[in-house]
């Protein structure tokens, strides 16, 4: 990743959206040039100056402190997750040579978490890493997200953004596509140095334009919980809450989890797909004590 070229466009692009009404500045007379606030008007904010702060946006971060970086974090009105980019971009910039090595990450899930897995028979549950892979499910998470699981190494941001299923799978898929390059993002930030994940970013750059236009426009955004409305090819359409939770003990991997609210058509739903999961289980074990 270029570190200078992330952090331009991610701070420009930060400016450009916030107005001075945005940011409680007075507005005189006069065509305004940019779209957002002007430089001088974000090192006001900042309480740096104009020449730092130019600096800043063209992309060296070297040295800036955490109180400089705070301090910026408010004057463009950032939010979590921004901000969080924001120091992970400024720790990439002042890293020494040997920081700039991949971190390790666990390539393969642990047989304890698959157990874990197993044992969750009322939840569906998935693990992935930091490249979207999923390298884990159990049976329920399985048959949820059976369309990905077509793919003998499925990852979740191909299915999106590569296959003409993923639009009658997500009926959100303008605002899954968005989530989804949002959580990417910070993923870029935290790790800039993985290869697999730059291969990822450029394979999908080349092959989707929606890919391309989300990327660019380099926001940012937590995916730790939420609404999933998915169309299941078995029960119809469910929306259930999802849950993400990192493995501290496994560098990259994250599970997931999806519950249905109490007393709503998706938690009959999501009982019928997981009697449907039982009943294809009980055949297929049938099956294989027949060949037996």
């Amino acid at each position: 990743m270029d570190t200078r070229s992330e952090v331009r466009e991610f701070l420009s692009t930060r400016r450009a959206r916030l107005t001075p009404d945005k940011a409680g500045l007075p507005v005189f007379g006069g065509n305004r040039r940019v779209p957002g606030l002007r430089r001088e008007e974000v090192s006001l904010l900042a309480g740096v100056s104009v020449d730092y702060y130019t600096r800043l946006e063209r992309g060296d971060l070297s040295g800036a402190s955490d109180s400089v970086l705070d301090s910026l974090a408010r004057a463009l009105q950032l939010d979590d997750a921004e901000t969080a980019h924001l120091f992970d971009l400024a720790r990439t910039a002042n890293a020494s040579p040997v920081a700039r090595k991949p971190r390790k990450k666990a390539e393969a899930i642990r047989p304890s978490i698959q157990r874990l897995l197993d044992a969750m028979t009322g939840a569906p549950a998935l693990v992935r890493n930091s490249s979207f892979d999923y390298l884990g499910a159990n049976a329920l998470g399985k048959a949820l997200y059976s369309p990905h699981f077509t793919d003998p190494s499925p990852n979740s941001v191909r299915f999106a953004f590569l296959n003409p299923a993923a639009h009658e799978f997500y009926p959100d898929w303008d605002r899954v596509t968005r989530e989804i390059v949002a959580a990417m993002r910070g993923e870029a930030g935290r790790n800039p140095f993985d290869r697999r994940f730059s291969d990822l970013v450029g394979e999908l750059s080349t092959r989707s334009d929606r890919f391309r236009t989300l990327w660019a426009a380099h926001d940012v955004r937590h995916h730790r919980s939420g609404v999933k409305r998915l169309r299941h090819p078995v029960v119809g359409e469910i929306e259930l809450v999802y849950e993400a939770f990192e493995l501290p003990s496994d560098p990259g991997l994250r599970m997931s989890t999806y519950t249905a609210e109490p007393g709503t058509a998706s938690e009959e739903k999501l009982k019928m797909l997981a009697s449907w999961v039982a009943t294809e289980s009980a055949s297929a074990d049938q099956a294989a004590s027949a060949e037996a």
